[in-house]
């Protein structure tokens, strides 16, 4: 969302001159400040979307493209593409504006927008808190805001329960129109919440020496920051520790202290969930 608990969003129109000019001429006519809409539809009874096979965008698909001072990069391809992270969501300051796609924003359509999935794509979004799942159509790029991995539209967040809260602890997983029978996507929107609650972490170092890691611990430990743990991990024939803080309680907590972290001179803090 892009109110007061997801901060700012900067919507990207890109590539084409005169695609660009219509997004920024039309700036004046829109909503100040974005949210829900007043009137009010039965959000629920809108279907997914439905995956199938589609050309990709012209104006949506750069090998790479910078929004306020960072290099995003497109996939080549969303197969096999996974991640958890927090959601949020955008509605009526967008509503009815050109998206990286070239298609008008609609905040009642199952729709997102991701930095580095192809447009189009389909993918998968289950609240980790709920179990719940829903599938929308990547058409557009963003969430610009640091950790978050994807925006969904109004009608998405409210389908899976996280607009009013404006942001929501999720799994997004990619999948393909052929490989992904309808009845199967159906059925997982039923599934049972899951056995634990999800822990919101900040990973804030990757190390190949404990050494290293166990340094970065201590002088976190001196600033009372909260629970810091070295978490080992086997990538390939080489275990790697990581440096967590948390659990910690809310996603505005994460935000503040990765805002915190940054001023300390620690580098891309990071969230994940475990």
């Amino acid at each position: 969302m892009s109110g007061a608990k997801a901060g700012p969003r900067a919507r990207l129109v890109m590539l084409l001159a005169p695609l660009l000019a219509s997004g920024c001429a039309g700036l004046t006519t829109f909503e100040p400040r974005d949210g829900a809409p007043e009137h009010r539809i039965d959000l629920l009874a809108i279907p997914d979307a439905v995956p199938r096979v589609e050309r990709r965008s012209e104006s949506g698909n750069p090998p790479s493209y910078v929004v306020n001072g960072r290099r995003y990069f497109v996939m080549n391809s969303a197969r096999g593409y996974v991640e958890r992270g927090i959601a949020s969501w955008y509605g009526t300051k967008f509503h009815g504006r050109p998206t990286s796609s070239g298609e008008p924003y609609d905040m009642y359509a199952m729709s997102a927008a991701h930095t580095s999935l192809p447009l189009p794509s389909y993918v998968e979004v289950t609240n980790l808190r709920t179990g719940q799942s829903v599938v929308v159509r990547v058409n557009d790029r963003g969430p610009f805001h640091a950790n978050r991995i994807i925006d969904l539209s109004y009608a998405a967040a409210t389908k899976l329960g996280i607009a009013a809260e404006g942001t929501g602890l999720v799994e997004v997983r990619a999948i393909t129109p052929e490989a992904r029978p309808r009845a199967v996507a159906v059925a997982e929107q039923l599934a049972p919440p899951l056995s634990r609650p999800p822990g919101l972490y900040l990973q804030v170092g990757a190390f190949a020496s404990r050494h290293n890691a166990d340094r970065l611990r201590a002088r976190l430990n001196d600033t009372a920051m909260g629970l810091i743990h070295v978490m080992p991990a086997i990538n390939g024939s080489q275990t790697i520790y990581r440096v967590w803080i948390g659990p910690i309680s809310s996603v505005e907590q994460a935000d503040q202290l990765a805002l915190t972290l940054g001023r300390m001179g620690v580098e891309d803090p990071h969230v994940v969930i475990d």
